[in-house]
Formats: structure tokens, C-alpha cells, sequence
């Protein structure tokens, strides 16, 4: 399969090699993707750290209102989409080890600067908002990440891999609100560099565990000119759209869960500090289920098809953004206070949307891969040919996808912030997103489950039905092979 040398480049690799990849290619992917996932665990961290920071940030000591700060938090959103472009071809380009060690190294940037000005109140705000654009840069980790963990991996496979390493990236988000909340809990308001400092030596293990253990695939591609070969295929649109409904909203939620919480918790008649702890307590729940979500929404992709489990995703999204709806209207009632039971239910509706976007996301990105698998074999060439245009084709689309639904991420937040301005209230938000959820549902059937008139390959939703058909076959391949090895 590969021709290992001492400066960590591996050439000529084939993951579609079932005897190799039984033989010691299947170790080798695994090592990759155990430090591509902590490295973009990391990345997650740092890119939601202004989540965690402004439960640090009384509205009384530091002068930001609840509007502020979600325009605060989406400002690392909006820089971490953008960045997901050059960063998906970076890998290619320079190596997918070499470019995990310096993105590494690039995140002691916005911690060295988050350390230096989160316990100074009289910073002004575009100060902040300049802090927290640095942020970005661990968003645009989990294009690069994924790009590299695409072409490790078989097509049988990809389900299950791209989901363990976005869903352990993610994992990122609720583990960094964990630490918030514990040093609120143990410390106190004041202790915010705490969580800066532990962070700067967890970079450090990361640049030093990519360094010894990664390494770089020689033969990868995915520069931009296949970004936009991928680009002309119609369903790569559609794709991106259902990204904003699943990964968009998980990041959105993410960065804006804690403060809703927040504001929740003071309008019940809470403290500010006590309702810092009380919302850090529980933000990280729906974070954290999310993120072990996501491999298994590749996994049962893998099975019986991303546009399957997708469109059952988001019937299941309408539904639990009805419940937060519900919540939410309750609470406007009564002056903004949400009763015990009505925070209840607006947390388990929250928590319920983490998780299928969770296990939503998986499924999309399922998708990918499938997509232009099915697509290669309509190009001429040979087997070999169409693989490689795939695998290239689709790892360029996953940054821009990645890309798009972050900018959901920023939509989520923005949507927040116009509706506490305006109304005092979420609600209004919460209804959009509801919507919303309707909206993707109609999409992935339109483009991906509908049976169209033309059997072309090329066009129509028959690319998914076929690719996964192509899939299974791969799976039922592979299992008799390893089972000729035994």
C-alpha cells in the first residue's frame, strides 16, 4: 500500500486495497486519525473559548449586553468559516502532519492575546472583538482535519472515520465549558487565564504528538482548481445548504446555549455569578451529547445511506425546535421568567437539537464521499483514475462545506442578537430555525431521495441511490476478503 520514509511521508497510498489495508494500512490510518482527532479537539477549543469568556464578563464590570455578546462569539464563527477554504487545501499542500504541527502552533496566538485581555475591563469592545477573531483559527483545523482523514480512509469506511473525527473534534466545545465551569465553581469570575493556561500546554502536546506519530500522504491532492471541479457538480450546493442545517447549528447552539442560559437564570432572580455557574453547569451537556452523536450518524450513514438518515434528522430537529418554541413562548408569558418545569423543557429541547445535529452531521458528510464516488465512475479512466478524482473531489468539498455551515453558526448567533434587541425575547429566533429545519427537509428529499425521470448517473438523486449501493458492495467485499485472510 505505501512506502514509509524516516521524514514521516508515505507514498503511494490506497485505501480501497483491502488485502493492504487488512496487512497494516488499517493501523496506520487509525494512528492518523487518533492525533488528527485530538488535534482538532483542540482546534474546537479554542475556537469556542469566547463562549466560556463571556460568562466571565458581568454586564455591570465590563459594559457588554447580552446583545453584545453574541455578536462577540460570532465574531470567531465568522473567521473560522472563511479560514476553512485555504485550510482544506493545506494538508495537500504542505502535508497533512506538517500542517497539524503549525496549526497547531498557531493557536497560542489567540490564547497568548485571550490570556492577556479577558481579565482587563476597561478594554474597549472592538479590542474584543479583534481578540476573539483570532479565535478563528481553530475553526479552519477541522477542514484540514477532515480533508487529511478522507484520504486515509476506504469509502466503506469514510461514515464512520469522518464522523469519529469531527465528532471527537467537537468534543472540544463541551470539554473547554467543563473547565469554565470549574474554575467559575472553584475560583471564581476572576480566574479566566486559568483556562488560557492549561490551553497553551495542551497546544504544545498536540504539536509534539502530531510530530512523532502523523504523517504526510504524498499522492493526496486538493488544491482549489478540484474545489471547483467539485463546485460543478449541482449537488455540492445542495450538500452545503444541509450543512448549515446540521454542523450550523451545532456550532451556533454551541457558542450561544451558555448564554441563554445565562440571561434565563438572571431574569429567574439569580446573581450575576450565580447565573454564570448555573448556565456553565449545563451548557456543556447538549455540546457534549452532540459530539458523541456524530460517529454514529456516520455509522448508521455507512449502513443505509447519508440522505436517509439525514432527512430523518431533520423531521426530528422540527420537532424538538417546536419544544424550545414552546419553552420559550411559556417564559415570554410570565415576563421573561421561566419557571422550573419550563426550563426543563427548553433544556431538554436544546439538548435533543445538539443531538441530532449531532448525529445529523455525520450523515451529511456521508454524503460527500458518496457523491463523488458515484460520479467517478461516469469519468473516463481508469479505476484508479476515478478514485483519486474522487477522493480529491471530495475532500476539497468538505472545506467548503465545513466553511458554509459555520457561516450558520454566525446566522444562529446574529438571529439571537436581532431577537433579544428587538423583543427581549429568543422566541422569534427559535421559530426561524424551526423553519428552517422544514426547509432541509424538503431539500434532501428534492435532490437526494426523490426518484427523478432521467436513470442518469450524472444527474438527479440516483447519484446518492447509487453510491450507496456501490458502498455496500465495497462492505461485502471487504468482509470476504478479511474473511479469506482468517
Amino acid at each position: 500500500m505505501s512506502t514509509l520514509k524516516r521524514n514521516h511521508d508515505i507514498e503511494h497510498w490506497d485505501a480501497e486495497d483491502v488485502a493492504a489495508w487488512e496487512a497494516g494500512g488499517k493501523d496506520v490510518a487509525k494512528r492518523n486519525l487518533i492525533w488528527s482527532v485530538f488535534a482538532e479537539h483542540i482546534g474546537f477549543s479554542v475556537w469556542s473559548i469566547w463562549s466560556v469568556m463571556v460568562l466571565f464578563m458581568p454586564q455591570d464590570k465590563f459594559g457588554i449586553d447580552p446583545a453584545g455578546k453574541f455578536f462577540l462569539v460570532a465574531m470567531p464563527t465568522l473567521v473560522g468559516a472563511f479560514l476553512r477554504i485555504p485550510y482544506t487545501v493545506a494538508t495537500a499542500r504542505f502535508g497533512g502532519r506538517n500542517w497539524t504541527i503549525f496549526s497547531a502552533i498557531l493557536l497560542l496566538v489567540p490564547l497568548l492575546l485571550t490570556l492577556y485581555f479577558v481579565n482587563q475591563p476597561g478594554t474597549s469592545y472592538t479590542t474584543f472583538l479583534v481578540v476573539a477573531a483570532f479565535a478563528g483559527v481553530g475553526g479552519g483545523n477541522f477542514a484540514s482535519s477532515m480533508t487529511n482523514i478522507n484520504a486515509f480512509y476506504p469509502q466503506r469506511l469514510k461514515g464512520w472515520a469522518l464522523g469519529m473525527n469531527a465528532g471527537g473534534g467537537n468534543i472540544g466545545v463541551p470539554v473547554i465549558q467543563l473547565l469554565g465551569l470549574l474554575v467559575l465553581a472553584t475560583l471564581g469570575g476572576e480566574y479566566a487565564s486559568v483556562i488560557c493556561a492549561i490551553y497553551l500546554v495542551l497546544v504544545g502536546v498536540t504539536a509534539v504528538g502530531a510530530a512523532l506519530y502523523m504523517d504526510n500522504l504524498t499522492n493526496q491532492k486538493a488544491d482549489l482548481s478540484y474545489m471547483v471541479k467539485a463546485l460543478r457538480v449541482p449537488q455540492s450546493y445542495a450538500i452545503a445548504f444541509l450543512y448549515i442545517g446540521t454542523f450550523g447549528s451545532f456550532i451556533g447552539y454551541s457558542f450561544a446555549f451558555g448564554q441563554i442560559l445565562q440571561i434565563s437564570f438572571k431574569a429567574g432572580g439569580d446573581t450575576a455569578a450565580q447565573a454564570a455557574v448555573h448556565a456553565a453547569s449545563i451548557a456543556f451537556i447538549g455540546p457534549l451529547f452532540g459530539s458523541l452523536a456524530r460517529p454514529y450518524g456516520g455509522k448508521l450513514a455507512d449502513r443505509i445511506g447519508g440522505s436517509r438518515v439525514t432527512l430523518f434528522t431533520f423531521f426530528a430537529m422540527m420537532a424538538a425546535a417546536l419544544v424550545v418554541v414552546f419553552a420559550s413562548t411559556q417564559a415570554d408569558a410570565n415576563n421573561g421568567v421561566a419557571s422550573g418545569a419550563v426550563m426543563t423543557i427548553l433544556t431538554a429541547g436544546f439538548i435533543a437539537l445538539f443531538i441530532l445535529s449531532g448525529f445529523g452531521n455525520g450523515a451529511v458528510t456521508k454524503i460527500i464521499p458518496s457523491v463523488f464516488d458515484a460520479k467517478s465512475k461516469s469519468l473516463r479512466g481508469t479505476p484508479a483514475e476515478q478514485a483519486s478524482w474522487s477522493q480529491n473531489t471530495s475532500g476539497a468539498l468538505i472545506g467548503f462545506v465545513g466553511a458554509i455551515g459555520a457561516l450558520g453558526g454566525v446566522g444562529i448567533n446574529l438571529a439571537l442578537r436581532t431577537s433579544y434587541a428587538t423583543t427581549n425575547s429568543a422566541t422569534a429566533a427559535f421559530v426561524i430555525f424551526m423553519g428552517f429545519y422544514v426547509l432541509c427537509a424538503l431539500v434532501t428529499w428534492a435532490v437526494f431521495l426523490r426518484r427523478p425521470r432521467s436513470t442518469s448517473l450524472v444527474s438527479g438523486s440516483d447519484v446518492v441511490v447509487e453510491a450507496e449501493h456501490l458502498v455496500l458492495e465495497a462492505e461485502s467485499t471487504a468482509s470476504s476478503a478479511k474473511s479469506s485472510a482468517r
